[in-house]
């Protein structure tokens, strides 16, 4: 483990203003690339690739995005080799993309702002393809809500194009949390807000769509996440209306309706892939999901709940519930499903948190380990790493302290890993008073020792929603 006098040699603490994390500069060519400086040792055999994605464009033409969810996807490949680190980061090249940069001003809607200077063909004229970047089946793509993934190249991250999985099904959203089975397939959901339909995807491991079906559901509108187990997929909805009108963005139609209504629980069997059940619980909002399984008569799994509406916290000039949880932190909780009794109950697992994630091997089986982010600090900035046991509620856990910001954390095993935490955690954290970039690895199995090694870019990087690591 590095020790804390190297620790606090990579970004000594300063009295500075922070600096918005989302005005990164990257320069006129679009991309960065660079070899970061290595503190402390990486484990000899960790090797692969970090793939991670992100809003990296906010500002064109003089105008400024108001909300974090609006910016051009930035997809980002951070390599593993032989005790180095690369990084290479590059603007997903979509149309929407393309178009405004050619205009030098935006020219459609976002979620959180509201452009109409030229008409749109379908979803995939304004698709973002900023939340998070997938490995798969041989491929890299960058996954938005709203529309198609968009394929990468695994190497370079050049934007190969949209890629449509079946004729029938192309420009239909293809959410930004698929599920990767044990066989190597994947599961996944679509959502349009207002028109009350979830269209359900399973892919084979050869990226071939083995079943997709269109479930009609009331009052279907915010859905980022879902949960799969053994036998059932779970969404949760929080209780919003959509009220369309001229000049809104999307969050605008948006509105919390706690107050008349319930979060429910929407359960999909896997057989028939029709809704089993509905459960009420207490209205929350939702944005992440971290495991579920089967437990006898009952579904049990995790979710970072917010009490109250949760997109109130992340227009861009608070950058708060993902990064800043202010007021209304999201907690992490387990939620029991009692099927017999159609009753669901809560237990809190951990106080202000986000990001939850399980090993790899754990998805849709019974887990003990979840990783999530916590914020440690009086301002609630996220800035620390924890893996809670959730049977205990014990936490091993590490924080950066003032100055830093953690972006997601994953769980890498190790090969023919024997447990949950037989492996390492992989992520990234921002120094924001120094605009520095690292990436972060710990021992899975001891995270209060603090990082093992600590990769320093000789830039910054934008901040990152979500990724994935592939082992090479």
């Amino acid at each position: 483990m590095i020790n804390r006098r190297q620790f606090m040699s990579l970004a000594a603490l300063a009295a500075a203003p922070f600096p918005a994390l989302a005005d990164v500069v990257i320069g006129a060519t679009g991309e960065l690339s660079g070899q970061a400086a290595v503190l402390g040792r990486l484990p000899a055999d960790l090797n692969g690739i970090f793939y991670r994605n992100g809003p990296g464009r906010f500002e064109l033409g003089g105008e400024r995005y108001q909300h974090w969810f609006d910016g051009d996807g930035f997809a980002q490949r951070w390599q593993i080799a032989d005790g180095k680190v690369s990084h290479v980061g590059r603007f997903v090249a979509t149309q929407k993309f393309e178009d405004e940069s050619k205009a030098g001003r935006f020219l459609y809607p976002a979620f959180g702002s509201y452009f109409e200077r030229k008409g749109y063909k379908n979803n995939d004229t304004i698709n973002t393809a900023n939340t998070n970047l997938l490995p798969f089946n041989g491929g890299v793509y960058a996954l938005w809500e709203g529309g198609s993934a968009i394929e990468l190249d695994p190497q370079t991250l050049a934007t190969r194009g949209i890629k449509t999985w079946r004729s029938d099904l192309k420009a239909m959203p293809f959410s930004a949390h698929p599920k990767i089975d044990p066989d190597g397939g994947l599961w996944n959901f679509g959502t349009a807000p207002g028109a009350d339909k979830l269209v359900i995807y399973r892919l084979n491991a050869k990226g071939e769509v083995a079943r997709t079906v269109i479930i009609p559901v009331p009052q279907l509108n915010m859905v980022h996440d879902f949960v799969v187990s053994g036998r059932h997929l779970i969404f949760l909805l929080a209780p919003y209306d959509f009220e369309a009108g001229p000049g809104r963005s999307l969050r605008d139609c948006l509105q919390w309706a706690g107050e008349r209504r319930p979060m429910r629980a929407v359960v999909v069997a896997k057989d028939t892939l029709t809704v089993r059940q509905v459960f009420e619980l207490p209205a929350c909002s939702v944005f992440h999901f971290g495991n579920a399984y089967e437990d006898g008569g009952c579904t049990r799994f995790d979710a970072i709940l917010y009490q109250g509406d949760a997109l109130l916290k992340t227009t861009l000039e608070t950058q708060a519930a993902l990064r800043k949880p202010g007021d209304n932190p999201g907690a992490t909780v387990q939620i029991t499903l009692d099927h017999a009794s159609g009753q669901a109950r809560e237990a809190r697992l951990f106080g202000a948190s986000e990001f939850p994630r399980v090993a790899p091997q754990a998805v849709s089986s019974r887990h003990r380990k979840l990783l999530v982010l916590g914020a440690s600090g009086y301002d609630l900035t996220l800035d620390s790493v924890n893996m809670i046991d959730t049977d205990s509620g014990k936490v091993d856990g590490y924080a950066f302290g003032a100055g830093w910001q953690v972006e997601e954390h994953v769980l890498v095993p190790r090969r023919s890993a024997r447990s949950e935490t037989d492996g390492y955690v992989v992520g990234v954290a921002q120094h924001t008073h120094h605009a520095q970039t690292v990436l972060t690895v710990f021992d899975a199995h001891n995270i209060k020792a603090g990082p093992m090694a600590l990769a320093r870019l000789p830039y910054r990087a934008p901040v990152c929603f979500h990724g994935n690591f592939l082992a090479t």
